[in-house]
């Protein structure tokens, strides 16, 4: 019988190895999911909607199947789906009081390749109001604390993820990535975080549902062979909306080839010239001088990418497909802008999204395009790029705030704490969170990794071997109960 204790602290792949070898049942696997789920909830709030019930009875199904079994080595595992993909028949919110109501008539692209590969989904996790910042504290579903510290934010836009594997409710759960939202909640929560190449991985087939392909669906795990194993699951076979990059047939077949020796580049200035903690500056100095105890060769660069029109552009983009999302939803309800209950942000987002003109937004697509161009140049002398993911240790609660009175500081704040994570949404680049360093006061700080398009497994390759050099907490053991 699988214990809570067992179950803590093991990955994805070998708790679904011992479902297949016969150590334990998926209704096992389930129910230590779900305890713990019931132990740590009522602290950092991660979970939406709960599909408990549901899934211990396909656990039990699962349990007198051996075809079922068949589907994946992770057939049978519980997972978590992040509330901006859409599973049928289960609320789909999108972190949104606009969208209270609504239930999901079908099944996203990416979780219906979960489903196809056997994956049992207990619930939904917590995301900002249509994944648009960098915390997560949705006014429609509450807030959601950090692990680590319940005073601190979990990062956004993945945070329920985050909080929900940094937890131990499960070593893995999706998450999705438009602007850094895999990579910063891995950063804030001591977690491995891969956002893949632009057309590797199953996605929607409208471009305003993957933002013009900048967002991307992968996980948030505790170890580096999750999310190889999750990789192999959503991989395309062909081409879709996009270009399709080389892959192997396995990701996590090929995972554990030690990396020739790489040229990495340390970017140690802000793009945009804002001031980066010394926490933060600290963790890519001491990732370098890990990497290169390991072989490989380190200098510092400056970027090749001027910053300031890419992100600009990007945000015609978002704003625009914001506006998509929210008119077709206010036509449904026979709103007009300024009455759909949407938070401040969103609303101004919406709002610039219905100024965008066709000339404007292919203008944004054609800077894009350049910037791919430019950076598929440089890393053929620079293999990758490390970087902080954040300007900042983890915020503290309430600090980035969506319905600020003063929007002005709002983005300000939200422009000094971000900065490197989304120019490689704009590129389609593959870019990982890595949870190698820690704050004066024990929070986690991710340093990030950036490859050119098409070297997801040889970040993959790169991320095991730092994982056994300096391997990490798995998760916290010990989460303190809210006040």
């Amino acid at each position: 019988m699988l214990e809570s204790e067992d179950y803590l602290g093991k990955d994805a792949v070998e708790l679904s190895a011992g479902i297949r070898a016969g150590d334990y049942s998926v209704v096992e696997v389930t129910e230590c999911a779900i305890n713990r789920a019931e132990k740590v909830e009522s602290s950092i709030h991660s979970i939406v909607t709960q599909n408990f019930e549901r899934a211990l009875e396909t656990a039990k199904i699962i349990d007198n199947s051996a075809e079922y079994l068949q589907k994946s080595i992770l057939a049978g595992f519980p997972f978590l789906i992040k509330d901006l993909s859409t599973v049928k028949g289960l609320p789909a919110t999108f972190g949104s009081n606009l969208f209270k109501d609504n239930k999901a008539n079908i099944s996203s692209n990416i979780v219906q390749k979960y489903l196809n590969a056997g994956l049992n989904i207990f619930g939904l996790t917590n995301t900002p109001e249509f994944g648009l910042t960098l915390t997560t504290e949705p006014i429609a579903n509450g807030i959601t604390r950090n692990p680590w510290n319940l005073e601190y934010s979990t990062g956004g836009s993945s945070g329920g993820a985050a909080a929900a594997v940094a937890a131990g409710i499960s070593p893995v759960a999706h998450a999705t990535d438009g602007g850094g939202s895999i990579r910063i909640p891995a950063a804030c929560c001591g977690l491995f975080g891969l956002k893949p190449s632009r057309g590797l991985t199953a996605i929607e087939n409208k471009l305003g549902d993957s933002w013009s392909g900048m967002s991307v669906g992968h996980v948030v795990s505790q170890s580096v062979r999750d999310s190889a194993a999750f990789l192999d699951i959503i991989k395309l076979e062909q081409a879709n909306l996009f270009p399709l990059p080389p892959a192997p047939k396995s990701f996590l077949d090929k995972l554990g080839s030690e990396p020739r020796s790489l040229k990495i580049g340390l970017q140690l200035q802000h793009p945009l010239d804002q001031a980066i903690d010394n926490d933060c500056l600290d963790g890519v100095k001491q990732a370098g001088m890990l990497c290169e105890s390991l072989g490989h060769k380190i200098e510092e660069i400056n970027h090749p990418i001027d910053y300031g029109p890419i992100t600009s552009a990007m945000s015609k983009l978002i704003n625009t497909h914001i506006f998509q999302r929210v008119h077709a939803r206010i036509c449904q309800l026979d709103l007009k802008l300024n009455e759909a209950d949407i938070e401040t942000s969103t609303r101004i987002v919406a709002k610039l999204g219905s100024d965008v003109t066709a000339v404007e937004f292919l203008q944004a697509r054609d800077l894009l395009y350049a910037a791919e161009v430019t950076m598929a140049q440089f890393h053929q002398s620079c293999d990758i790029i490390v970087s902080p993911v954040l300007t900042k240790t983890p915020a503290k609660l309430g600090w980035l705030n969506m319905n600020s009175n003063d929007m002005k500081e709002y983005t300000q704040r939200f422009r000094q704490y971000s900065g490197f994570t989304s120019i490689y949404n704009g590129t389609g680049q593959p870019s990982m969170s890595i949870p190698l360093h820690r704050s004066a006061i024990g929070l986690p700080v991710g340093v990030m990794f950036t490859g050119s398009w098409g070297s997801d497994q040889l970040l993959l390759d790169l991320a095991s071997q730092l994982e056994k050099s300096q391997p990490w907490p798995r998760y916290v053991p010990n989460v303190q109960e809210s006040a």
